[in-house]
């Protein structure tokens, strides 16, 4: 305090600036071997590796339901498998179902029902779950399932294009009748899909929307296809949107989680 108000000793400025090199060294030293990132902008804690070990582990600790690894184990074998949300994403939305009291779900994508079974498990007997997809195929698989995990009178199926069924449910019940929509659905879709969910999902309500990492190709500047650039636009306009309250989750691939405000 004192040297800002008398003319300091010749050596000061010297060890001020010894003092702030080492203190940079030893800023980068632990941005490099703690978290990363830079000395500007440390990452406090780096990202897990989530190695095979670790994520069997993960798997291990995580509580799925039978017929959900049997309908996992279904899913493997046809066509898009890919497209299944992961046991550990599953267990996270049926978390998120029960921590709001949902009762009534949109969901843009069901493919063979993975996630809608997820959430529909979680649902009150009275809930009810609104399962979107263009697929009768991937619907056949799904109806066997919603039988078996006695969630069949849960389901609202709609088989058709997306944005036109949300843009019917918005006609009939009206803005704000929803508290939940997932949308896992056509990645260059995403926007609209986002702002029609905006009407139909109540203040205090989420949205949830999968595959935004894209299997890192959003990180890759030298991917710039259609969908990825797509996803790359959807995750920054979601990022500025100030009617929502949102996080990506690094879970499966990638999930953003926006409550609305």
């Amino acid at each position: 305090q004192g040297s800002r108000l008398a003319s300091p000793p010749r050596s000061a400025p010297v060890v001020r600036a010894h003092r702030s090199r080492a203190a940079s060294h030893v800023s980068r030293a632990a941005a490099s071997t703690d978290g990363g990132g830079t000395a500007d902008d440390p990452w406090n804690k780096g990202p897990i590796d989530l190695d095979a070990r670790l994520y069997s582990y993960l798997l291990g600790t995580t509580r799925e339901p039978e017929v959900l690894r049997q309908l996992r184990v279904e899913t493997s074998t046809l066509r898009g498998s890919q497209m299944q949300v992961p046991p550990e994403q599953g267990q996270l939305m049926a978390l998120l179902i029960e921590l709001m009291g949902a009762k009534r779900v949109i969901e843009v994508g069901t493919y063979t029902g993975y996630s809608s079974i997820a959430m529909a498990l979680a649902l009150p007997s009275d809930g009810v779950l609104v399962a979107c997809d263009t697929s009768e195929q991937s619907f056949e698989v799904a109806r066997r399932y919603w039988k078996l995990a006695g969630v069949e009178s849960k389901m609202e199926e709609r088989l058709g294009d997306g944005k036109a069924t949300l843009d019917a449910l918005l006609a009939r019940d009206g803005p704000g009748h929803y508290d939940v929509g997932f949308v896992d659905a056509d990645k260059r879709g995403y926007w609209e899909y986002y702002e029609k969910l905006l009407k139909l999902v109540r203040p205090g309500g989420l949205i949830a929307v999968d595959n935004v990492l894209w299997y890192g190709k959003v990180a890759d500047p030298e991917v710039t296809d259609k969908q990825t650039e797509a996803i790359r636009e959807f995750n920054a306009r979601v990022a500025g949107d100030e009617r929502v309250t949102q996080q990506i989750v690094p879970v499966g691939d990638g999930l953003t989680l926006c409550r609305v405000r």
